[in-house]
């Protein structure tokens, strides 16, 4: 009986390894570093980790043991908690969604400024342990109480599963701001990537509720606006940068709007989007609203191909304005508060800043752009990672202080 056990113990460092050779393999063979990313070695390495943990995960759902995702969210929520003395944190639950409560120690004079934030992560990874250190600084650094929701994701649960879990908890914490001691005109709400999304999303379903307090900003990090036109420049530009390539983000979409992954193709190339649909948004998606100067790197002028039915009639709900926030009316748009946006050059979702940028100043919106030549998508999480932290990802973390201390 111990010779098998012996064999399976030999055979475990073989596997385990022959897979990080085979994720190196695929890094090199598949991944492109921009000449503008400073630490490109940094950056080569956590995308072979990043592959490797995603590689892994992948092969034990195809084993039965356990899900990509949730394998994923086991390992980055095993890192400690550094405790913060000058924070009260609390974990709460409203109704069944879990959120984290972050507030000052310190007494105040005044109600406090509030923040709601919504973390990324593609409804794949993420959660309120990951996202702890920058909510945390921030809740620290701006001297505000600070409310990060946990909504759910995938495998088990998919659109609108994070709309609903964070409007639901938004509006439960806007209904009680007294309770938190948070100064109702002084609400900020806050996301990162597909949480950028949902900062979209809900404060436009909030324009017009007089039964709560209104929106004082809204800040998007590098947010994913639109779900349809995956041709924009950035997209074309990017598409193998780490960490996130067009690829894995089409699989993720496809997984959260329950698409089955045969119609990929069918979305890349826009062809499950009416010719009047298209003829409808052109004006705001269209490539022309692009400033020249992103589009000098590599960009190919595209337009849709041959429309297919059935995969419109498969992938339709990428057309609600909850998953592409982008086409909401003119009357809705003119309505939100100002925004603080986030882009970095070395991402696919630039021109998703871009695009929502100009929606939101032809409209009357005041913007504030801050854009990062060095940046790339979920550079942000790094900012307090020490050795594997990057210039550009405390950039993002202190210009999104600085804008949220002037509000």
């Amino acid at each position: 009986m111990a010779v098998p056990w012996l064999v399976l113990l030999l055979a475990l460092p073989i596997f385990f390894l022959g897979v990080f050779v085979w994720t190196v393999f695929e890094h090199f063979l598949t991944t492109d570093i921009p000449a503008t990313l400073q630490h490109p070695a940094k950056l080569r390495f956590l995308h072979c980790i990043f592959l490797y943990l995603v590689t892994l995960g992948n092969i034990f759902e195809k084993l039965g043991i356990c899900s990509m995702p949730k394998f994923i969210r086991f390992l980055h929520d095993s890192v400690r908690i550094k405790k913060d003395p000058e924070l009260v944190v609390t974990d709460l639950r409203f109704g069944t969604i879990p959120v984290r409560l972050f507030q000052p120690k310190a007494a105040s004079s005044r109600p406090r400024r509030g923040i709601i934030f919504y973390h990324g992560g593609g409804t794949v990874f993420g959660s309120l342990d990951c996202y702890h250190g920058l909510c945390n600084y921030l809740a620290r650094e701006t001297e505000s109480v600070l409310l990060m929701i946990g909504y759910r994701k995938l495998p088990d649960h998919h659109s609108p599963a994070l709309f609903q879990d964070c409007m639901n908890a938004s509006i439960h914490f806007l209904k009680a701001l007294e309770t938190y001691g948070v100064d109702p005109s002084r609400v900020v709400v806050c996301g990162e990537s597909v949480g950028g999304a949902a900062v979209a999303a809900i404060t436009q379903a909030l324009v017009g509720r007089s039964d709560l307090p209104r929106i004082r900003a809204q800040v998007l990090i590098y947010p994913v606006v639109q779900a349809f036109c995956l041709q924009l420049p950035s997209f074309q530009q990017n598409q193998n940068v780490p960490l996130l390539s067009r690829k894995f983000m089409v699989t993720s979409l496809c997984n959260y709007l329950a698409i089955d992954l045969s119609w990929r193709d069918a979305i890349l190339n826009g062809t499950c989007v009416p010719p009047d649909v298209w003829r409808k948004y052109e004006k705001w998606l269209s490539p022309d609203n692009i400033p020249k100067k992103f589009k000098n790197r590599g960009y190919q002028p595209w337009s849709p191909g041959p429309f297919n039915e059935a995969a419109y009639l498969e992938a339709k709900h990428m057309l609600d304005v909850e998953n592409s926030p982008l086409i909401a009316d003119d009357e809705v748009i003119a309505q939100l508060p100002e925004a603080f946006l986030v882009s970095c050059e070395n991402d696919i979702l630039r021109d998703d800043s871009l695009l929502y940028k100009k929606r939101l100043e032809d409209q009357g919106v005041r913007v504030t752009w801050y854009h990062l030549e060095d940046g790339f998508h979920g550079s942000i999480i790094f900012f307090d990672k020490k050795a594997l932290s990057f210039p550009c990802s405390l950039k993002i973390v202190n210009a999104v202080v600085s804008y949220v201390k002037g509000i």
